[in-house]
Parts: structure tokens; sequence; C-alpha cells
């Protein structure tokens, strides 16, 4: 019999299925420009973005406050010190509501008894006007008692300051007033209590 001899395949043959394979699977391209005839507008659409990191925050003064001393059946009067509000959220409506009330069990002394607790109907608190702010204008912000005459007691949750208009980021700072109508029957003593404030 005859022996059959099979031929390798040339390296021309080889080179073309390679060419074949290549042709089947194309490398992505990139994306092209947008193409435009002479004396056209040709557009590209650009973004970018302004980032509001801090959000909305309050500060207080650290404690503890002394505001004075009185006797009893008189007022005690004092400040507070500087409370700042601020909105770094870069709103397109950015208002805001900051709140005040007192801690319950109100102001008290040695042991906390009736005799030695000075209620939270007691004491009172008036925002007066911003010492500064920062962003909108005046009229955007609002005091929550603007003279001694709308003093309003910590019993419940009361209105600081707020902010009623305007956009993007801002600020607002006050220095309230305290003031305890001391009771009567009070007993001598240094009195403890906490006046909470809160922004939304």
């Amino acid at each position: 019999m005859g022996k059959r001899s099979v031929a390798a395949p040339s390296a021309g043959a080889a080179g073309l299925a390679l060419v074949a394979a290549l042709t089947m699977t194309p490398a992505a391209q990139p994306a092209l420009a947008g193409t435009c005839p002479a004396s056209t507008t040709c557009p590209t659409t650009v973004t970018f973005t302004v980032n509001a990191p801090d959000g909305l925050t309050i500060s207080v003064p650290d404690g503890p406050v002394n505001i004075g001393s009185g006797a009893p059946g008189g007022q005690i009067s004092g400040l507070l010190g500087p409370v700042t509000v601020s909105d770094q959220r870069a709103a397109l409506t950015a208002t805001w509501v900051a709140t005040v009330s007192a801690a319950a069990g109100g102001f008290t002394t040695g042991g906390g008894t009736p005799a030695e607790t000075v209620p939270n109907t007691a004491v009172l608190y008036w925002s007066g006007p911003a010492t500064a702010t920062t962003g909108g204008v005046p009229a955007d912000f609002s005091p929550g008692q603007a003279t001694a005459a709308d003093a309003q007691s910590l019993d419940v949750s009361r209105t600081a300051f707020s902010k009623t208009s305007g956009s993007g980021d801002n600020s607002a700072t006050w220095n309230p007033t305290i003031v305890v109508n001391v009771p009567a029957q009070a007993v001598a003593g240094t009195y403890t209590g906490t006046v909470n404030h809160s922004v939304a």
C-alpha cells in the first residue's frame, strides 16, 4: 500500500487564519466626538457637581454658664452666650427653625427636693436679634423673641430663631438672655439645669 502524507499548513495559510480571526472580533473603539458641518455650532455637554459636605448644624456655648445671683422673690437675668446655626446644605430652599427648651426637672440645688427646685415655668428665654448673619438678606432671618417683652418660659419647646426664605449657604448667630423669676420659697444654693437647642 502506498503511504499518504498530510501536508502541514503553510505559513501563509496560518497568517490568513489569524487575520480572519482578528476581523471577526474587532477591538472596541472610543466614542467619537460630535461631527458638524462647517460654519455650524458643534456642542459638547459639560457637567460638574457642587458638594454640600457639612449640612445643617448648631453650636452652643460650653457650660456651665453662670448668669448671676439674686434673692428669693427676685429676678436673675444673664446672657447665655453665642448660639450659631450654620447651614451648609447649598439648598434651593434654605429655611430652618432652631428650637429651645429646658431639660425636664427644672433647675435644682442640693437634693433636688421641691423646695430645692426652680421649675422651668419660672425660667424664661428671649433670643434678641441676630448678632451676625451670612448669606441671604436680614429679612430672611427671624428671632423667636425679639425683645425682653417677648420672653417665653422654657417648660415647652420654643422657637429660638429661624430662617424663613432664601437659598444657598447661610448662618445666623444670636446671644439669648435667660431670665429666672426666683420663687419666694426658694432655698439658698447654686441651681443647675440644662438649656437645650436644636435645629431642623
